[in-house]
């Protein structure tokens, strides 16, 4: 990263197959997890300072949460 203060870092988030939530940042290599989504941001907030000098720390951290969601093709009802 440069010496010039990133405006933005965003995160993707998706639910764990085994609990909680993990967290990735797109184009560093940062990745932390929580058990809550409250936590989760608490972590990222924190992966995010120990990652950084404080004059390259990004001003605003986005949560992009990812999930699946399967839905029937059909409305059908029992036809």
């Amino acid at each position: 990263m440069t010496q010039t203060q990133t405006t933005e870092i965003i995160f993707l988030v998706e639910e764990d197959p085994e609990g909680g939530y993990v967290a990735r940042a797109i184009g560093e290599s940062i990745f932390t997890q929580g058990e809550t989504l409250e936590d989760l941001r608490e972590m990222v907030r924190d992966a995010v300072q120990c990652h950084f000098e404080d004059h390259e720390r990004p001003k605003l951290i986005r949560l992009h949460i990812v999930r699946d969601e399967v839905i029937a093709s059909c409305s059908c009802q029992g036809t």
